[in-house]
Formats: structure tokens, C-alpha cells, sequence
């Protein structure tokens, strides 16, 4: 029973640090990732978002703080507050 225990304990650690990739943060420079890499770093960016963001960058120029990228449609202040530990410049 003690061996069954264990081997579910060590599969389960394993499938958490598997998974742990994805729930973890990552840091971008929103004025050089592509969308696709914004919207995985950043929480509560989704890829219209992120496309947002480069569309934003492409016509206005980098973005040099993070006031700044509150300018682009559908970012607000919540969620370059909730990310400012991970966006770059």
C-alpha cells in the first residue's frame, strides 16, 4: 500500500512541474515580442490584445514606460499593474 502511495505522490509532483511552465509569469520586451509571445507572458493579455500592442508599436513607436502601454485599446491600468514585475522596454 506504502508503494502505491508513494508512486501516486511522485506522479502527481510530476505532473505539477510539468504543467508549473505555463502557470509561471514570464518576462517580455512588449517593444520587440511578437503578439503570440505577449500573450503568453502576460496575464490577462489574450492574443487580440497582444496584437494590440504590436499593432500600437508598429504605428506610434516603442513604448518607453509603463504608461505609456495603457495607450493601446483594451490594456488598462489593472493590467499593466497586475504585469509590471514581467514587461521589459
Amino acid at each position: 500500500m506504502k508503494t502505491i502511495k508513494y508512486g501516486l505522490n511522485a506522479l502527481l509532483l510530476t505532473l505539477m512541474l510539468a504543467f508549473s511552465g505555463s502557470l509561471i509569469a514570464q518576462e517580455v520586451n512588449v517593444n520587440t515580442a511578437d503578439a503570440q509571445s505577449i500573450a503568453e507572458s502576460l496575464n490577462g493579455v489574450g492574443l487580440k490584445k497582444a496584437e494590440a500592442i504590436v499593432v500600437w508599436r508598429t504605428q506610434n513607436g516603442s513604448f518607453s514606460d509603463l504608461a505609456s502601454l495603457e495607450q493601446v485599446k483594451g490594456i488598462g491600468q489593472k493590467t499593466v499593474e497586475k504585469n509590471k514585475d514581467d514587461i521589459r522596454f
